[in-house]
């Protein structure tokens, strides 16, 4: 039986920032739905051409990595190998810039999607990827790349 819901409004403080609180006596299909709908009302969604050339829309969730390929952007995904006609930088801004980072000049991941990172003695930054994938972080980026981890200006890891 669907219970009765009881939708109310408060303001915050925080400019551009919606917060959404399920409160409920216990975790229900019903609130698993609704928390569903909520978490991809504002999901991107981008058409795509697969390996075969077909086109197909992917969501924004679903990125592992973005690639620059010349005037193409190759995204990487769970399920596969998909790319677009834009560029990086473009793409870059379609994407949610909380749950994405540069850390060349030629690739963007999503954070979401890191398994671990390591520093090596040298100074460069090993990332772990979702489903073994394994990329390097240009140097140049690694001070970016502390701030958007870690919310701090100067950091120590």
């Amino acid at each position: 039986m669907a219970k009765e819901i009881i939708i109310r409004f408060e303001k915050n403080d925080v400019p551009d920032s919606i917060d959404v609180l399920f409160s409920a006596s216990e975790m229900t299909e019903q609130v698993e739905e609704l928390m569903k709908c909520v978490s991809e009302h504002g999901i991107r969604k981008f058409v795509v051409t697969d390996i075969n050339d077909q086109n197909c829309i992917i969501h924004e969730s679903e990125i592992i990595s973005l690639s620059s390929d010349g005037r193409k952007v190759r995204i990487v995904t769970g399920d596969g190998l998909y790319t677009i006609r834009q560029t990086l930088q473009k793409m870059e801004k379609e994407i949610s810039q909380k749950n994405f980072m540069r850390i060349s000049r030629y690739e963007v991941v999503n954070v979401l999607k890191i398994q671990k990172f390591d520093f090596t003695i040298r100074g460069t930054l090993r990332i772990e990827l979702e489903g073994g994938m394994e990329t390097w972080a240009s140097r140049r980026y690694i001070p970016s790349i502390k701030k958007h981890l870690l919310g701090k200006e100067e950091t120590e890891i």
